[in-house]
Parts: C-alpha cells; structure tokens; sequence
C-alpha cells in the first residue's frame, strides 16, 4: 500500500482515534486535531515520527484553514482529509433549545464544512485526494429523541452528495462515512442531553434515553475494525460516495429508505397532480 498523509479531526478518542490508529497501523503519517496540550502530547505518542497532533476547534473557520495550510507547508501534500469532529446531542424537539440546535449544526455541520473547504484547493490543483466526512446511520434514518443530531447529519449527506459530484472532474473522491452503534464514547459522556420539561414525552422518551444509557459501552460495532474499514477505502480505486458501518446501520438505514420509497409510490398519483398541464415552457 502506498504511504499516504491524513489529516482527521477529532482523535481524541472514538472513531476519530480509531480511525487515526488503523492509519498508523497500515504505516501512513496521520495529522490528528485535539483540543487540550494533554491530548496533543497523547496522541503523537501513539507512533512519534508519523502521528503528529494539531490543537484545533473545527468551528473557528480561520483556524481551521490556516492548520490546514501549515500541514500542507510542514507535513507535506494531503492524501485523505477526514471530517470526523462532532457530537450527539439527544432530546426531543420541542425540549430542545434553539441555541442548542445551532451549536450543535455549528460543530457538526459547519466544522466539518470549515475542513473540507480548507483541504479542497490544495487537492483540486493536484487533480487527486480523498474527502470523507462521518455523519451516521441518522444521516440516512431518524430516531426520535435525537433531531438536532439527525438533522445534522441529514444536512451533512446531502452537501457531501453534492460536492463529491462537484469534484469528480478533478479526480478527488468523496466519501460519507454513516456508522452504527460503536463502543466508544459517544452515547455516554460525549453527549449532551436536554433536560426534561414535558411530561407527555415521558412515555415515548424516557425508555429511549434509558436503555441509549445502559448500552453504552456495550454496542455491536467494533471501533478497530471501524479504522480498517476507511483505510481500506482509501487505498482502493472507485472508493464509496456512501460507506454504511455495522450490521445495526444497514438494518435500519434499509427499512427507512424502503419507508421512503413505499411514501413515494403510494402517493405517486398525487405527485403528478402538481405540473402545468401543458408541460413544461421552455
């Protein structure tokens, strides 16, 4: 396998650091995003020479690009940038605070816009890279009690749909990375909740929140296998604009796009029903 140069934010821990460590592994030089000194120091300990850490808060845009541009200076060319910084922010919609949603679009959606932006001119003059972004299964399905987090990733899969149609041209790959369930942190001390006001919820909601709490650190996916998953991705040819991750992911994001496509032939008479009867004027 050809060495290659990462940069993903978020290494910290999760999938961020699993996917930074299966780098590593397979001997690519791998430029993470922290957010502490203590967590810089960690993670270059992981392999001195090729893990190098950046301290960064993805949704100060400038910071963003100008980290981007020193790695491309001091580190060297950018193979594969991913967007992997957020975290999930659970409570129903009417409880949810309006400032909690944009904080939460501020990191998930516009942090990893801040990335991509900045790596994309370095890899457009070179006519080749990956982009990969994680957003989750909840960017192709939704769970109640989590619409701030799904609306993100919702926002996230279409604009990487977009981009990576945008960028074919150049011979740079785009990849949405959409996992499951996996141990790591993300459902435990990683996510914010809201706080509970509304008793009519408590039927549907309580049980939700509860049994995400007690599966934490008990999930089906495996973070390491996770890692080689996307280096994989990475060294093959045609990479997936979509790379679903987990048995749990591809259960559910099957049964909501077939709720979808169910939606959309049961009411296909009436979708019809809405065009000029003449046609289209051109």
């Amino acid at each position: 396998m050809q060495q290659q140069k990462w940069l993903i934010t978020g290494v910290s821990t999760g999938l961020g650091r699993a996917f930074a460590q299966a780098a590593l592994t397979a001997g690519h030089t791998v430029v993470g995003t922290v957010r502490s000194e203590e967590d810089l120091r960690a993670f270059q300990e992981l392999k001195p020479g090729y893990a190098h850490g950046r301290i960064l808060d993805v949704t100060d845009d400038a910071a963003v690009s100008s980290v981007i541009t020193e790695v491309e200076q001091s580190v060297g060319p950018l193979d594969v940038v991913v967007a992997n910084a957020g975290y999930g922010l659970e409570g129903t919609f009417e409880e949810t605070p309006p400032a909690d949603v944009r904080r939460q679009f501020e990191v998930n959606v516009f942090g990893t816009v801040a990335t991509l932006q900045a790596a994309l001119p370095h890899m457009r003059r070179r006519r080749r890279g990956h982009l990969m972004a994680v957003t989750s299964m909840g960017g192709l399905m939704a769970v109640p009690g989590m619409s701030a987090y799904c609306g993100s990733k919702f926002a996230l899969e279409g604009i990487l749909e977009a981009l990576g149609k945008e960028v074919a041209q150049f011979g740079i790959h785009v990849t949405a990375i959409e996992p499951g369930s996996f141990r790591t942190d993300w459902a435990g001390r990683s996510m914010t909740r809201t706080a509970r006001s509304i008793d009519d919820y408590d039927e549907l909601f309580t049980p939700i929140r509860e049994a995400r709490q007690k599966a934490s650190g008990n999930q089906l996916g495996n973070p390491a296998k996770a890692g080689d998953a996307v280096v994989h991705i990475a060294s093959v040819d045609q990479p997936p604009a979509h790379l679903v991750l987990g048995s749990d992911a591809l259960r559910l994001v099957t049964a909501a796009r077939t709720a979808v496509d169910e939606d959309i032939r049961a009411w296909e008479t009436l979708s019809r029903t809405t065009d000029f009867a003449e046609g289209a004027q051109l």
